[in-house]
């Protein structure tokens, strides 16, 4: 019996992959469940349409992602903070503080995209990364000057 996975099964596929399984498996156990459906023509071909639409989707992503990296890359934004002795901030520069600034420059990000690993508590230029895509990151300059 020939069936399409709907998601990973263990020791048997990943999702959208066709196997060939034994009747009373296919039957009693993966359809049921709705692990797997049955590989009949008309299956097939949905599924092939599915990975096209996928596929489509994800050169749609990628490409718009390079672009937003590019444009990033171009765009310094400052953030103004008060400072106490020795150039130190009061208080920090946070991944939040980074989305507004970026926000008011006309480019939207989550907060989560932006990969900073702790916040910036000091006067300074700093390069802080941004995870656009799986495949795509990009680098903001980050400009923190003494307001």
């Amino acid at each position: 019996m020939r069936v399409i996975l709907k998601q990973e099964v263990p020791h048997l596929g990943d999702a959208g992959d066709i196997v060939t399984v034994s009747p009373g498996y296919g039957r009693n156990h993966l359809i049921p469940r709705g692990l797997a459906v049955l590989a009949n023509d008309g299956s097939v071909a949905s599924l092939e349409h599915q990975k096209q639409m996928a596929e489509a989707i994800r050169r749609k992503l990628l490409a718009a992602a390079k672009e937003l990296a590019t444009k990033l890359e171009g765009t310094p934004v400052s953030i103004r903070r008060e400072t106490g002795e020795d150039e130190k901030l009061f208080g920090s520069v946070t991944k939040r503080d980074v989305a507004e600034a970026l926000a008011a420059e006309g480019i939207e990000l989550d907060r989560k995209q932006i990969a900073l690993d702790e916040p910036l508590r000091s006067i300074g230029l700093f390069n802080v990364p941004v995870r656009l895509h799986r495949d795509v990151a990009a680098t903001v300059r980050v400009y923190v000057i003494r307001a």
